[in-house]
């Protein structure tokens, strides 16, 4: 029986259904009938008199459609509709609905100002809160309409709102599910965007602080794994062990932070190698297993991850216990996990490699058989761009090159080759690994002399472009580029490939592309544009444009400090990127400029000769030897039989050595090691490319010639080269500068690009820098400096604008702008080459020191000639010696054509010697009026190092040398 109230509804739905009849459609109060109509129903759904939500909210829908948005009752249908949306999902659990409603709230909020009736009941029981928390519920989706919603959920969350670390922590979940699913690093970088403040809105002692710690990590540790900065994973791991701290034993989730950090350990031990890492790892491990009993949801996961830290183990160690329990645990995490399971791929790939490693060690054929068809099995589970199909790439590669190496079929060879393929160009993968496996490629087809590996160099160099591009500091691409291991060597080994394989040109560009990236992808933003900007202004004015913003963009990230802003400037700064290299492929899309920022062709870097001959030295384990550049033809191999790798390494230890000891020692002592020592060079690397020089090429005497050193030839003064022997005439066997004139180029772009901008010229202004006396703990006093900059001074052609600055004056900022606004530059002080941190290295001034970065931030395209009266400032570091990062190139970078440079400590009192002669020289014809010429300083250096012989001990001779023009 119904009770009245139930009575008294009945009659007013009856009562407002009369009233909508005598509304038909076009009727003003049509809108109004329905949804008094829609009301009634409601209330009789709500009290359980009514079971049909459906014809309410369809009465809602029609009442909206009728009040368009600068309706006043237009908020008041939203929010109609969204109660009926809300009570459908109370009562039947329809996601559609409550993320409706989710949408319908985002729209009516700014409609609602605080302090309206409105706005106050949509926080009652059942509003807004209600839909957040629902759709917080919701499993995670990463498709793009799933994280819509969750950023339309989230915006409902304004800061304070109570739900606001949740929604953060569901929204950072499925965009971090679509970059598990398409690998695209913008994905995870707003992740941890998102991870950061849900951390900062959970201070300690807040219930949540745990998970928010735990997600936050793995994000960094995801992060880690595909851009390689070392820095994200030991944050990632100080993250998880305060999470693991928040659950102590018997918490709920403590299995899954001693997963979480054990993972993290893993890596930091494939990193750097800390056995305590790994050893720390698999107890974490072990004691998440005890507290995944068979039957817990998690187990799975908890067998694998304890498989994978016990293979690693096994990688290093090739103790086979632990190799046969991590195969065991494999097949256990396999047998529980379901055949749909998202992470079953891992497992199949993981078994395959340690059945690999077992079939390596044991030479049973169905290991291997075993490991090939798990690889497949894994690969068919992943859709086309799955960033995990480059691991199934990479075991199946493996098993297919260790079945190769024992069974020598050369059909797994070729399909071992085509999945180092596969793996190094997946693209959603992150570019650490990519290099890797390209860099094991190469390896293994040099070891199997297989046709593919010319390819794999170049694919190599490519990866490695486009991570170093990714870093937005100088110093963040250098940390990169040195962490790759193995990669030191590539440039010097493809080029050896090459000229293995007889074709010259090619390794004359290898080892252009693969040297001096460093410098390339700087100079990129500094390319001229002239060429372009006649064929196409606006084109050219865009890219000039984005060039300096990518340029400010990278200046500007060195200068943050707080992670959260780091995150932010990289996201910008790949923004920004990908605008300049569209910019760019639009360049290329016209005939004429189609190789614009393209690695340089042969027919291009023969340029670099064009005033003589260019001379590559290659030092690479596969083979040393020379190339000449011409100035016209084809480039000639020089053969050096005698020298390996290993000798130049030795020969550069013994001259470092020889050099100290020859500073101990008084000026009229011998230099017997160092003569001993130039002689090797003569006779065993010199005076076969000098044979070629003269009998190949009939190079005239006193000739330039311009040195490219490689490797380990980059520590070795090679323009040092003497027989120190007399002929039977009793006449002096000539040495290679009694040839020809000796410059260096830390790269053949360097010297074409250098060249360019010399046409260019403006009146001279020669200022000296001398710092004699710098501040407390930069080193003792220099005593010539003064007067140094007096001899200088008076040597320089009064016609120049001369300038001297000195002392007090002699500061960081002084100095940047006497370089900014001068061409020709003598500078005396300290040079400090740092052998860790290049960029670091410096001049040293009365404040500050004025560092290479510095001086690379600086574009100065009218300057022409630098004389670094320094120690140091012409070596590079030990790490990269390929890249020739030092002083005198930076200068030469930031416009310089030609500079002299000092390759170890300078004796300040006995250079004066080697100074005045180099300025004699150099201005001697500048009476008749002649003008300043920079071109003529390698001659100049080499007249003045033959004029001080009896002045100045070998060494003091030996250690300046010319770089560019």
């Amino acid at each position: 029986m119904k009770s009245k109230n139930v009575s008294d509804l009945n009659d007013a739905t009856e009562h407002f259904q009369l009233v909508l009849n005598q509304c038909p459609v076009g009727h003003p109060d049509r809108a109004t009938a329905l949804t008094n109509l829609a009301w009634a129903y409601l209330q009789g759904y709500i009290r359980n008199d009514v079971e049909d939500i459906d014809t309410t909210t369809s009465l809602f829908r029609d009442a909206l459609a009728l009040r368009p948005q600068h309706h006043p009752d237009y908020p008041l249908s939203l929010y109609n509709l969204t109660e009926a949306l809300a009570w459908r999902h109370i009562r039947k659990s329809t996601a559609a609905d409550i993320c409706e409603a989710a949408q319908l709230y985002h729209e009516l909020l700014p409609l609602c100002p605080e302090g309206t009736y409105l706005r106050s009941i949509i926080a009652g029981k059942n509003g807004i809160d209600y839909v957040i928390d629902e759709c917080n519920n919701l499993p995670t989706d990463a498709s793009d309409e799933g994280i819509h919603l969750r950023r339309v959920v989230f915006e409902l969350c304004p800061l304070g709102h109570r739900f606001r670390p949740k929604t953060l922590g569901m929204l950072a979940h499925a965009v971090s599910a679509r970059f598990d699913q398409h690998g695209s690093i913008d994905d995870l970088d707003t992740s941890i965007q998102l991870r950061r403040e849900a951390v900062s809105l959970c201070p300690e002692g807040h219930a949540g602080r745990d998970i928010y710690l735990n997600n936050l990590a793995i994000s960094l540790g995801s992060r880690f794994r595909h851009q390689g900065n070392p820095n994200d994973l030991d944050e990632a791991i100080s993250l998880h062990e305060e999470a693991l701290h928040l659950r102590p034993v018997g918490h709920e989730s403590r299995d899954c932070s001693l997963d979480s950090l054990g993972g993290a350990l893993v890596h930091r031990f494939n990193e750097r190698g800390d056995v305590e890492d790994m050893t720390h790892a698999t107890s974490l491990y072990r004691e998440a297993l005890t507290l995944c009993p068979p039957g817990h949801p998690y187990r799975d996961t908890t067998l694998h991850n304890l498989a994978h830290a016990l293979k690693t183990r096994y990688n290093k160690s090739k103790v086979r216990d632990d190799l046969n329990e991590a195969i065991d645990w494999y097949r256990e995490s396999l047998r529980v996990r379901r055949l749909d399971h998202p992470e079953r791929h891992r497992t199949l790939y993981s078994l395959s490699s340690a059945l690999c490693s077992r079939f390596t060690q044991a030479q049973k054929n169905e290991d291997v058989e075993e490991a090939i068809a798990l690889c497949q099995e894994s690969l068919a589970a992943l859709s086309s761009l799955h960033p995990d199909r480059y691991f199934s790439y990479t075991w199946l590669q493996e098993a297919y090159l260790s079945r190769y190496r024992i069974l020598h079929d050369p059909a797994d060879l070729s399909l071992a080759v085509e999945n180092f393929r596969r793996a190094s160009r997946h693209p959603t993968q992150g570019f650490p690994e990519r290099i890797l496996e390209a860099i094991d490629w190469a390896c293994q087809a040099e070891v199997y002399q297989h046709e593919s590996a010319l390819e794999a160099y170049q694919v190599c160099f490519e990866l490695f472009d486009s991570h170093v591009m990714t870093r937005s500091s100088i110093i963040s691409r250098r940390e990169a580029a040195t962490a790759v291991r193995g990669a030191q060597s590539l440039p010097v080994d493809a080029a050896s490939c090459a000229i293995r394989r007889d074709n010259l040109r090619h390794a004359v560009e290898l080892a252009e592309q693969g040297r001096g990236q460093q410098w390339s992808l700087a100079s990129r933003l500094r390319n001229p544009v002239e060429d372009l900007e006649s064929a196409n202004p606006a084109l050219a004015r865009n890219y000039l444009e984005l060039s300096k913003r990518v340029s400010d963009a990278a200046q500007s990230s060195t200068t943050i400090s707080d992670r959260a802003g780091a995150d932010r400037a990289a996201i910008e700064y790949r923004r920004l990127t990908r605008q300049w290299e569209a910019v760019v492929a639009e360049i290329r899309d016209f005939p004429e400029f189609s190789r614009f920022l393209l690695p340089p062709l042969y027919a291009d870097l023969q340029a670099a000769a064009r005033q003589g001959p260019v001379i590559i030295l290659i030092a690479s384990q596969y083979s040393c030897s020379a190339i000449i550049i011409p100035t016209s033809g084809a480039p000639h191999h020089v053969p050096l039989p005698s020298v390996a790798l290993a000798d130049l390494t030795n020969l550069k230890d013994r001259f470092a050595r020889a050099i100290r000891e020859a500073s101990q020692m008084t000026p009229k002592q011998s230099r017997t090691d160092l003569i001993v020592l130039s002689r090797i060079i003569w006779n065993e690397i010199m005076l076969p490319i000098v044979n070629v020089l003269r009998h190949d090429l009939k190079l005239k005497y006193y000739s330039r010639i311009w040195l490219c050193p490689t490797a380990a030839f980059t520590s070795i003064p090679l323009h040092a080269a003497h027989p120190f022997r007399t002929n039977p005439d009793g006449s002096r066997e000539p040495c290679l500068e009694d040839f020809y004139i000796c410059s260096y180029t830390p790269t053949l772009s360097a010297l074409v690009r250098s060249r360019q901008m010399m046409k260019k010229r403006v009146t001279p202004s020669f200022v000296t820098i001398g710092q004699g006396q710098p501040g407390a703990g930069k080193g003792k006093a220099l005593l010539a400096v003064d007067s140094e900059l007096e001899l200088v001074h008076k040597l320089v052609p009064a016609t120049a604008n001369r300038t001297t600055i000195s002392g007090d004056e002699a500061t960081r900022a002084g100095a940047l702008e006497a370089l900014q606004q001068n061409n020709w530059v003598h500078l005396a002080c300290h040079g400090k080459q740092d052998p860790k941190q290049p960029y670091n290295s410096h001049f040293v001034m009365r404040d500050e020191d004025l560092t290479l970065l510095d001086i690379m931030e600086r574009d100065i395209p009218h300057a022409e000639f630098a004389f670094l009266s320094a120690c140091h400032t012409a070596v590079g570091d030990e790490e990269t010696p390929d890249e020739v990062i030092h002083l005198a190139a930076g200068l030469q970078f930031s416009g310089f054509k030609s500079v002299i440079g000092t390759l170890w400590q300078v004796d300040d009192s006995v250079a004066q010697h080697v100074v005045k002669a180099f300025y004699e020289n150099m201005f001697k014809d500048l009476k008749d009026g002649g003008v300043m010429d920079c071109t003529k300083a390698a001659w100049a250096l080499n007249r003045a190092t033959h004029a001080v012989k009896t002045q100045v001990p070998l060494e003091q001779r030996m250690v300046f040398v010319h770089i560019g023009v």
